[in-house]
Parts: C-alpha cells; structure tokens; sequence
C-alpha cells in the first residue's frame, strides 16, 4: 500500500523513498528493533569478512572492483583501514609490546631521551590517524606514476586505501607472530622488524598487476620503481620537516631533553 514519505511527503512505492531514500514508516516497536539489529550486525560483518576474504586473495582486482561500481557488498575502504589500523595498534602494542622493546632498543643505542619517550607515545597513541594521513600522501606518488593509466588521484586514495589494508593484513598474520617471540631481544626484534619492509616492493607489483592485469609486467614494475622514489625523496623531506619540529620541541622541554636517559633497572 502507497504512503507518504514522512521527510519529504512524496507517495512511497516500496520500501524506500525514491526522493530521499527515506525508509517506509514502521512504529517502532520489539520487531522494528530486533530487524534493526539483525540487519547492523548481519550487513556490517557480511560486508567485512567478505572484504577482507578479497583482499587476502587478490587485493588489486577488488580495489579495482570496488573503483568501478560493484560496491554492494564491499566494506567501506577507508573505514576498513581505520578498523584494521586500530586492531593491528592494539596487537603492536599490547601483544608484542611494540612500544617497550624499541624503547629498549634505543636505550641500548644510546639514543633514548625524554624527545624520544614523547614520539613513541604519540606514534602508538594516534597511529590509526596516522595511516589515515599516509594514505593521500602515498596516492600523490601512485598517482603521478599510473596517471597515464586512466584513474584520477581520487581513485588512487582508494587504492592505497586497499593497499594498506592489505599490508596490515599481512602484517598480522606473518609479521606479528614472530615479533611476539622476540620481545626479549630487542635488537633481533628490530632487525626483523626492518627487514620484513622489504616486502613491501612485492607487495605493490603484486597489488598494481592485479589492478592493471591488462598491462604488462615490465610496465607494471617501471612504475612501482617510480613509486618508490617519489616516496624516498618524500620520506626525506618529511624526516627533514619532523625533525626540526623535534628540535624545536626539545628546545622547548629544555637543555636535558636530548640528554641520553639510562633505562631503568
């Protein structure tokens, strides 16, 4: 039976208003309720499984996927990384104790002070922030390098959206594990911590020729080689920028602050 909409009055056909997208009026009651919930969970951890089910299997071809239109049953990209980033924070830091050893590790380099301490508390405190900041400036460099290729820097913020979800993937499943056994050598915690970055070159040729799978693999490596650079020549300047806002930071704490603090016993 035909109703008004009751947001903007015009006759609802079905379910929906074809307006406003305003749902069908339904007093809310113990059935409204329970479909509500029904439908949060079930929808919300549908879309999330099966994105992540995706990913895990061929992350290029669901980024480009959920690029071209078949969005339905896909997690929203972004939020997925602030959902993982957060789960991966809380494992880094609770599980392997991520913020302890490199303090150790430091200390044991003679490079731990009161600056230090300050920028590993802020890091593992808004580090799901942070991968939100990395992913427009990573897009910058995908960018400039596949521009010729067909898809606008906005596309590419969702690709690197999907890029660092499947690094955090990754990450959880073989690169935590082994970490959470070497907590009690800090230098062999951060050595393979270091080394496990070497992955990354693969991981983006992997990631770009399931995305570009009609363009051939020389062309695919060319520009992930040219991703690589422009984010190097990033990678100074924000080493450059962050650390004379550390310097001036430290100014700010005092002459003792990049003073070298002895770890306590």
């Amino acid at each position: 039976m035909a109703e008004q909409c009751t947001h903007c009055a015009l006759t609802v056909e079905g379910n929906f208003c074809s307006s406003c997208g305003q749902k069908k009026f339904k007093r809310i009651d113990r059935n409204y309720l329970w479909d509500e919930i029904q439908y949060t969970l079930l929808h919300t951890n549908k879309g999330l499984l099966y994105s992540l089910k995706k990913i895990a299997r061929n992350p290029g071809k669901t980024a480009r996927e959920f690029i071209e239109g078949d969005r339905v049953s896909h997690y929203k990209p972004i939020l997925l990384v602030f959902l993982l980033s957060g789960f991966s924070t809380f494992i880094s830091f609770k599980v392997t104790n991520m913020q302890k050893v490199m303090a150790e590790h430091f200390a044991a380099q003679k490079m731990n002070s009161p600056m230090m301490n300050d920028f590993l508390n802020f890091t593992s405190s808004y580090n799901s922030l942070l991968m939100l900041v990395y992913i427009p400036l990573f897009a910058i460099a995908t960018y400039l390098c596949f521009r010729k290729w067909g898809q606008n820097y906005y596309e590419h913020v969702v690709m690197n959206a999907y890029i660092l979800s499947f690094y955090t993937l990754l990450s959880l499943v073989f690169l935590y594990p082994p970490l959470y056994f070497l907590q009690n050598d800090s230098g062999a915690y951060f050595t393979f911590n270091q080394y496990a970055l070497l992955a990354v070159p693969l991981m983006l040729v992997w990631f770009f020729k399931g995305y570009y799978h009609e363009h051939p693999l020389k062309a695919v490596l060319l520009r992930v080689l040219g991703v690589l650079g422009i984010t190097f020549l990033g990678y100074l300047l924000i080493i450059i920028v962050v650390g004379v806002l550390m310097f001036v930071y430290a100014m700010s704490l005092g002459p003792d602050a990049l003073e070298y603090v002895k770890p306590m016993k």
